[in-house]
């Protein structure tokens, strides 16, 4: 059985989110959580509430255990881009991309 999770329109780029992603895939549920609250960046603590949320959902809906949890993927997609501008020279404007991600987390039942 899968378990998920998402969070929709995150205000970090996925490239920075996916460097974070790629640590956990293959570990238990357990194991990712506590990797994710040692490491000092702002990705880690937007995937470790994501991470949370998908073990609550099987906790709460199916009656299992964060033991018997691994976390088969993290998904990390493109959201919306914010369009901005900043003033320069001679009167002219450069153009801001503030990037956005969506963030899915997929566990799976480990085999006992």
């Amino acid at each position: 059985m899968k378990y998920k999770a998402t969070a929709f329109t995150v205000r970090v780029s996925p490239p920075k989110l996916r460097q974070v992603a790629r640590v956990l895939r293959g570990r238990s549920a357990r194991d990712g959580r506590d990797l994710l609250r040692f490491i000092p960046r702002k990705p880690a603590r937007m995937i470790e509430k994501v991470l949370r949320s998908a073990i609550a959902n099987a906790e709460n809906n199916a009656n299992v255990a964060e033991e018997h949890l691994l976390i088969d993927s993290v998904i990390i997609e493109e959201g919306v881009t914010m369009k901005r501008h900043i003033p320069a020279a001679k009167g002219s404007a450069h153009p801001i991309r503030k990037r956005t991600s969506h963030i899915r987390v997929i566990l799976a039942d480990r085999q006992v």
